[in-house]
């Protein structure tokens, strides 16, 4: 057995950042890099969209079941946004850190939070900045996609997330994204080598005649 085959542990692997700051865009380059990662998907209580499909993009699911499931403390995090319930399933977690799987997360910092309280040992976050507030709105804005007072809104919100950045246990400044990719992927590599994930570690010391 080489030390690549020795049995471990995922991780809860958090994104979180303002709207803007390049969150999405380093978790896609993640994902599209590394097989043995994958997106966290979530049960929601709001109605399925077009070209969604149930158990990929979400768990679709009634606000009755959503309730059962908070009450039997069958998530590992939870909200309501905009009259929607939104929350990750412990089950499906579990399931996959146990066999060695990494799990991508996209929440924010409320959801860091409820994370770090039901699974600590499991979570790695990361908290991805901008340059400079006014690169966040230049950004913002260059999208194309929202009004100006949508910009605002989210600019306002950015403001408060950020200030929870020393919550995290690695900050990337994302000022050129191949870099913060890079960084990203630096942190799961070594996180993946952290002692207490590897938990076919002590078989492979004996099997080398060290006891």
């Amino acid at each position: 057995m080489t030390p690549n085959q020795v049995s471990r542990r995922g991780m809860m692997l958090v994104l979180s950042s303002p709207s803007g700051a390049g969150k999405s865009t380093i978790s896609r380059a993640l994902l599209a890099n590394h097989d043995n990662l994958t997106m966290s998907i979530s049960a929601t209580t709001r109605s399925i969209r077009p070209g969604e499909v149930n158990g990929k993009d979400y768990i679709f699911i009634d606000q009755a079941k959503f309730d059962a499931m908070v009450a039997e403390g069958e998530f590992l995090e939870y909200a309501t946004v905009f009259g929607n319930s939104y929350g990750t399933p412990r089950g499906s977690v579990m399931d996959a850190l146990n066999s060695g799987q990494d799990v991508l997360f996209d929440v924010d910092w409320q959801g860091t939070q409820q994370l770090r309280q039901n699974a600590l040992e499991d979570l790695v976050s990361i908290f991805v900045l901008p340059p400079s507030i006014e690169e966040l709105e230049r950004r913002l804005y260059s999208r194309a996609q929202d009004t100006e007072e949508v910009v605002k809104g989210r600019m306002a919100r950015a403001h408060d997330e950020i200030s929870h950045w020393a919550e995290y246990d690695y900050i990337i400044i994302n000022d050129e994204v191949d870099i913060s990719v890079s960084t990203a992927e630096s942190i799961l590599t070594a996180e993946r080598a952290r002692r207490r994930r590897q938990i076919g570690l002590a078989d492979f010391v004996r099997g080398t005649g060290v006891s």
